[in-house]
């Protein structure tokens, strides 16, 4: 008889929205929220599906909580699938090694917290059936900057070995050296899968030892963007696995291009960002569609564009209100007036705008002076806000560089207003 069982990770019940907070109080609340109905929605596929179990491979939580809130509808969902004769393990990552509600939380005898030290479970079933056993090790403190995976018991022979692991592999973008290893310490552990989390992004290797990230089940901002899901795995008696995605996410991020080019008319340009957006929308799988505005090109309308990003932000808020359960986070803008890059003499702006360009923006002693404010700047924000300068030295460029720009074009825009007032 086959085993089968939900995986899922990086839940992150409760997780703070501060900068969506700052913008949209409204959509703050919709993340906010999204993250516990997401885990629903896992509940939910559980009880559907009639699995055997779920599994949770770290990061329940987002950090050390201490809400009962947050307790009380963790132990309901529970409850359901205890009610249900549902198995639940669970291991602890990186953000919620240290929680307290993991550690003190009474719940039912059907969940498996794993500790800090490897164990190996294995399922009770009948004689007739293949052995399932389950492996599990909790990060003990927040930081696991060497591999765990020497710590894990051994497979038991003749039985499908299942391991859940808190790890961000041999490396990857965006995220720090957690219990790291390779693909290869995986297969030579003789498990038959390896149900991994902490990477937001969903992989999945199938071979003799199947490896699978199932990825957050609610992204969180842009850089999350996407349809989020978790695995449905099902384990045959011959050690056949067959993997299914199944979608969990509430709202979904995207980023949404409109192209400006040759656009003369303020309502032709909203007009666009509509059908962008109900585009979008079309094919979104969420409940939810939450937009990043990409404005872009060369039209007439540049100077106004930049000159009235919070008019046309406001425009397009109202036509993402008429699609329906649409959102716009934020515009980015890179409109330019066709002429802006021509030598001409005769406009002064234009001929300003091309110093600044040339012969500002990259000279060493903007650069010298731009930097070091942003890194004063940087020191004083509190300690979780400071990513918004770029998470290392290269992304910190990158971003200075942008808002340099960005900034150049706004007063450019500003003055090119002012002249056409004169």
């Amino acid at each position: 008889m086959a085993y089968r069982f939900v995986h899922a990770a990086d839940i992150h019940l409760d997780s703070p929205l501060r900068s969506l907070a700052l913008r949209d109080a409204d959509l703050a609340e919709l993340i906010g929220n999204a993250t516990r109905r997401a885990f629903v929605r896992i509940i939910d596929l559980c009880l559907e599906e009639q699995v055997d179990a779920l599994l949770i491979a770290g990061d329940l939580y987002d950090g050390e909580q201490t809400s009962m809130k947050t307790a009380r509808f963790l132990a309901e969902q529970l409850r359901r699938l205890d009610e249900a004769s549902i198995r639940v393990f669970i291991i602890r990552g990186n953000h919620d090694a240290l929680s307290k509600i993991t550690k003190e939380l009474v719940l039912p005898n059907s969940v498996k917290v794993f500790a800090g030290r490897a164990e190996a479970v294995e399922i009770d079933r009948a004689p007739s059936h293949v052995p399932v056993v389950i492996h599990g090790l909790s990060f003990a403190q927040p930081h696991a900057p060497e591999s765990l995976l020497g710590k894990y018991r051994p497979s038991v022979e003749g039985a499908v070995n299942i391991g859940l692991l808190h790890t961000s592999l041999a490396g990857t973008a965006g995220h720090d050296l957690y219990s790291p290893c390779s693909l290869a310490d995986l297969e030579r552990t003789g498990f038959r899968y390896w149900a991994l989390g902490h990477v937001h992004k969903r992989s999945a290797v199938e071979g003799a030892c199947t490896i699978v990230m199932p990825g957050i089940p609610q992204g969180r901002d842009i850089n999350e963007a996407g349809p989020k899901s978790v695995t449905l795995v099902t384990i045959h008696d011959d050690g056949s696995v067959l993997l299914e995605e199944r979608d969990t996410s509430i709202a979904q991020f995207e980023r949404v291009s409109i192209d400006a080019s040759g656009l003369e008319d303020w309502r032709d340009l909203v007009s666009a960002i509509a059908r962008g957006l109900e585009k979008a929308r079309d094919v979104v799988r969420s409940e939810h569609l939450v937009t990043r505005l990409q404005v872009s090109g060369a039209t007439p309308l540049g100077w106004r564009i930049l000159r009235d990003a919070e008019m046309l932000k406001t425009e397009a808020d109202e036509r993402a209100s008429i699609v329906g359960s649409c959102w716009v986070e934020k515009l980015e803008i890179s409109c330019h007036p066709p002429k802006l890059g021509l030598e001409t003499s005769g406009d002064p702006v234009s001929e300003l705008h091309r110093l600044i360009e040339k012969d500002v923006l990259d000279s060493d002693a903007f650069q010298a002076e731009f930097v070091g404010m942003a890194e004063e700047l940087r020191a004083q924000l509190p300690q979780e806000c400071r990513d918004a300068f770029g998470s290392d030295e290269a992304s910190f460029r990158e971003a200075l560089a942008r808002l340099a720009r960005d900034g150049a074009e706004g007063v450019m825009a500003r003055l090119e207003a002012a002249g056409e007032g004169a």
